[in-house]
């Protein structure tokens, strides 16, 4: 089976592909419906001409209950789809209903067996809460699976995942990883969330997804089983997964529940609805009259227009460079998501993976809110050249503007003409970027950052850390700022100013006697 997997665009660990199967194309990130394998709500041709290329169905099901059909027929035949077709091998009903009757190498081979696109090979998820022992049980089976299918398959006409267990055991996870890793598979696909998800334990979700995607090699896709909701997809994706699959577009519908971008709501308790899909142009009391099977099946078509929406979104995010942007917007919508955002602020504080996609020069500008923002790779990677950068005089000159736009491009363009005349390293002072070298005043990011104009923290200890490395400092403050350089005790030569003419200051006080 030729797999191939071109990364177009990135943004944090976030990545627009190409997945190319045997000459079939998906774009990624990618959610693919679960469809019943014979009785399904909404018809698998439907699906498809919504705009979904790819869906998933179960192959435990058909093994047991239309086996030599499956086999006479193809499974594209008795889905009634023509795109690309995975096909899990039943280790959720593992979960659901203990042991399956069953071996790794039947289920392998029966897929194999009716044109599966994709297949997974047997495994047992760890699930919720689960004890570390239980969890080291549910991984040990899935690799000696792994390995039993493998010695079977041709891997001719069918695309492998490898399926990673441990649960919440992040030991247990890394482990699982790397053994799938070291099998070789197409792809990979992170098992257990679907508990974590109902529970709303987001931040559990991220930390086992960036365990995960830490072990993996980058260059291959990886998979987030049954976690398709409009509140994760975003940090999801951030984190690494390229592809999703889930029921929950006609589980919630089933129950009444209207998905929306942020959440989703009881179609009984709602007045309006916020979505212009064909559905919901019917009309709210249209759709409440409906019954309940009709009602169903009309909730499960909106559900998945909001999901591909909200890939949709996401994969522009990506484009624009503006993921972090949108994966804090998503956090403000539910406490649980914004403990998960508070997650992935703290491990890209730290010099992370989130790295190696973000780009270091967008078309957009950064919007910079708050002290999260500190830790985005773009504004972490400049404060760390902040303190690795060495002098190039033994001068030091620091101006803190009432605010960064006093401070015009024209001043900066004037002021480094000066540089060399004032025989010093010029910095100003700015918000979350905390210092920027005038020199560099147009290099992206630091003019074209968009700051809440409210925000005017100094960092102190990044300014104190540049100045230690200079023989002579001196600073040069606006008025309105005089707390703060007196909180920069110790600095010889402070220099009091009574306007933001910042331009005429340098030149009047500095440049004569410097030359």
């Amino acid at each position: 089976m030729r797999v191939s997997f071109e990364v177009k665009s990135s943004d944090l660990m976030g990545r627009i592909g190409r997945l190319e199967l045997n000459g079939k194309n998906l774009e990624t990130p990618i959610f693919l419906p679960v469809v019943h394998p014979y009785k399904q709500e909404i018809p698998a041709t439907r699906i498809k001409e919504m705009g979904f290329d790819a869906v998933i169905t179960n192959s435990y099901i058909l093994y047991k209950r239309l086996a030599s059909q499956a086999r006479e027929r193809g499974l594209h035949s008795l889905v009634g789809f023509d795109g690309i077709i995975m096909t899990d091998s039943g280790g959720y009903q593992m979960l659901e209903y203990g042991d399956l009757e069953i071996a790794p190498e039947e289920i392998a081979l029966f897929q194999q067996d009716i044109g599966s696109d994709i297949a997974v090979i047997l495994d047992r998820p760890t699930g919720k809460n689960a004890s570390y022992e239980h969890a080291k049980e549910t991984v040990k089976f899935t690799i000696d699976s792994a390995r039993r299918s493998l010695n079977v398959i041709n891997r001719k006409g069918t695309a492998w995942v490898g399926p990673i267990q441990g649960g919440e055991h992040d030991r247990l996870v890394k482990y699982s990883a790397k053994e799938m890793a070291d099998m070789g598979f197409d792809w990979f696909a992170l098992g257990s969330p679907v508990e974590l998800m109902n529970n709303y334990d987001f931040a559990a979700l991220a930390r086992m997804i960036n365990v995960t995607r830490s072990v993996l090699p980058i260059e291959k896709p990886l998979h987030l089983f049954g976690a398709a909701h409009p509140l994760t997809m975003g940090l999801s994706v951030a984190l690494g997964c390229d592809i999703f699959d889930s029921a929950s577009y006609i589980l919630f519908a089933k129950r009444g529940s209207y998905m929306t971008l942020h959440g989703s709501r009881k179609l009984e308790e709602m007045s309006y609805l916020p979505c212009s899909c064909p559905v919901c142009n019917t009309g709210l009391n249209n759709l409440l009259d409906m019954g309940h099977k009709e009602l169903a099946e009309n909730l499960a078509i909106h559900n998945l227009y909001v999901l591909k929406m909200e890939l949709n979104l996401i994969k522009e995010a990506i484009k624009e460079g503006r993921l972090w942007e949108y994966i804090m917007e998503k956090g403000r919508s539910h406490p649980a998501a914004f403990e998960a955002t508070r997650y992935i602020s703290r491990i890209s504080g730290t010099g992370h993976l989130l790295d190696n996609g973000t780009p270091f020069f967008k078309e957009r500008a950064l919007f910079l809110f708050d002290e999260t923002d500190l830790t985005r790779p773009e504004i972490r990677r400049h404060r760390e050249y902040l303190v690795r950068r060495k002098p190039m005089h033994d001068r030091v000159i620091i101006i803190l503007p009432r605010n960064f736009d006093e401070f015009t491009f024209k001043r900066a363009e004037e002021l480094v003409k000066l540089l060399p005349s004032i025989k010093a390293d010029v910095f100003l002072a700015v918000p979350f970027l905390g210092l920027v070298p005038i020199e560099l005043h147009d290099v992206y990011p630091l003019s074209q950052s968009t700051i809440r104009s409210s925000y005017q923290r100094a960092d102190l200890r990044l300014i104190r850390a540049v100045i230690g490395k200079y023989e002579d400092a001196q600073v040069v403050y606006h008025e309105s700022r005089a707390g703060i350089a007196k909180r920069l005790a110790g600095i010889p030569a402070l220099k009091k100013m009574d306007n933001a003419d910042f331009y005429r200051f340098i030149q009047l006080n500095y440049t004569s006697k410097y030359k």
